[in-house]
Formats: structure tokens, C-alpha cells, sequence
């Protein structure tokens, strides 16, 4: 595992989520006894949380480096993750954990499977234009710079590439790259920036067959594996880095 992932931008985190065919239950009893046992072997995940349309999530506090774990489960959805982690090894046992206790406590089966996608976010803080960024960063020479950068064009309103590749030749394993713009017309107009960021988002995803014998658990190590290594080769030095070198030559 590479451990220095995130080390050109603000904030890195790893969201992991597991979609559903049929809606979950969400009974309570189940629910607490699925977050004790996530809690005996991460015993800092303290905070209930109810959130929005019956979804409950399960945290922890955020430790002096920012970094905290984190629970949710949705009627449709199981999703966990790490925000700011201090070792990226981490996250696999955690997410082994979580996948191989949800069947039993949550009765899940490879029936209601939907699919498995890991998420790798890179989050790089900007005060300005950030589809301008974006445009000028990694579209400049591409075809789509003649019409982003056109004397016709007075400002860049929208610029967020998004890519998806398969991995194989079923087409169930999958990989998309997602730059992320935060900035509205509203604030173009009136040049009043927030400093919001800008998000890179890479997503390597795992659909199931009607014949896949693979257990979530199982297929979440392909997953970050995957992850890693597009990561390392293609995402960082292709858009986090050049969009980091780009904010920090207009600071």
C-alpha cells in the first residue's frame, strides 16, 4: 500500500459502500448489536447519530490529525470508511470486519447484492473559479478547450470531467475518475469565493452476477488493490498533483 496517497492534497479519505437489491429492515435491535460487535474491536466508534430518512450512522472523534472511522447504514445501502487515515492498511480490516459481520446480524445474502465500490477522495481546498481551474488544468489542450476557452466564452460555469473504464471483459469490475467542481454561477458573477474544494474521486466498483459465489468480504481486497495501484499510477501524478501545482501557483 502506498502511504502517501494523500500527502499533496488538503484532506484524503476512503469510502467504502455496499448497495442493495432489496431494502433493509433497519431494526433497531439488529442495529445495536451489529455497531457492539464493529465496537469490541474499535471501541473509539461512541456517537449514534440518526440521520436523514431513517439512516443511523455510527463515529468516532476525530483524533488530533483529523483522522476518525466512520458507519452508516441506509435501507438500501451499507457504507463505512475513513476520513484523513493515518495508516491506509487500516481500512482493510476495518471494511473485512464490517462485511463479514453484516450478513449475520443484518441478514444479507449474495441474493440482495447489488455491488461493492471503493472510493479514494482527494480534496484540494481553492478560492476561485474552480471549473476555470479544472478547464485550464487538464482540458486546455483537449478538444473541449476550443469551445471552454472560445471568444465567446466570458467565464468557465461548468468543467467536470468524468471517466469510466471497465477492467474486465464482463464488465463488472469498473473504474471511474471524477474531478468535482464546488463553484456556482452565483459566485462567478459576484467573484465572492468560498474556498471551497475541489474534489478528485476515483471509484472502482464490483457488480454481482446471478452466478458470482464471491462474498463482499472477499471482493473488497481486489478492490483496494486496484484502487492502490491506479491511484499511485494514473490519478495522483495525472490530476491531483497537477491541480495542487495549479492552486499552490495562484496562492
Amino acid at each position: 500500500m502506498t502511504h502517501n496517497l494523500g500527502a499533496q492534497c488538503d484532506e484524503f479519505y476512503i469510502n467504502c459502500r455496499l448497495f442493495l437489491k432489496l431494502d433493509m429492515s433497519l431494526d433497531h435491535e439488529a442495529i445495536l448489536h451489529f455497531f457492539d460487535r464493529i465496537r469490541k474491536e474499535y471501541p473509539s466508534l461512541k456517537k449514534l447519530r440518526r440521520r436523514e430518512g431513517g439512516a443511523f450512522s455510527l463515529e468516532d472523534e476525530s483524533d488530533d490529525q483529523g483522522s476518525r472511522r466512520w458507519v452508516r447504514l441506509e435501507s438500501n445501502c451499507l457504507k463505512f470508511g475513513s476520513v484523513a487515515p493515518t495508516d491506509l492498511d487500516d481500512a482493510r480490516p476495518f471494511g473485512k470486519l464490517i462485511l463479514t459481520q453484516a450478513p449475520y446480524y443484518l441478514t444479507l445474502s449474495d441474493l440482495v447484492y447489488d455491488h461493492l465500490e471503493v472510493v479514494y477522495g482527494f480534496d484540494l481546498r481553492y478560492r476561485g473559479n474552480h471549473d476555470k481551474l479544472i478547464a485550464e488544468t487538464l482540458l486546455s489542450e483537449h478538444l473541449a478547450g476550443e469551445f471552454l476557452f472560445s471568444d465567446r466564452a466570458h467565464h468557465v460555469l461548468d468543467a467536470q470531467p468524468c471517466f469510466g473504464i471497465a477492467l474486465n471483459a464482463d464488465c463488472d469490475l469498473q473504474a471511474y475518475i471524477e474531478v468535482k467542481s464546488r463553484t456556482s454561477a452565483y459566485e462567478v458573477r459576484g467573484e465572492n469565493y468560498p474556498g471551497a474544494p475541489i474534489s478528485v474521486l476515483l471509484t472502482i466498483r464490483r457488480y454481482w452476477g446471478i452466478a458470482d459465489g464471491t462474498s463482499p468480504d472477499e471482493t473488497l481486497p481486489v478492490l483496494f488493490d486496484t484502487a492502490d495501484e491506479l491511484a499511485t499510477e494514473r490519478i495522483v501524478p495525472g490530476f491531483v498533483n497537477p491541480l495542487a501545482a495549479a492552486i499552490a501557483g495562484r496562492s
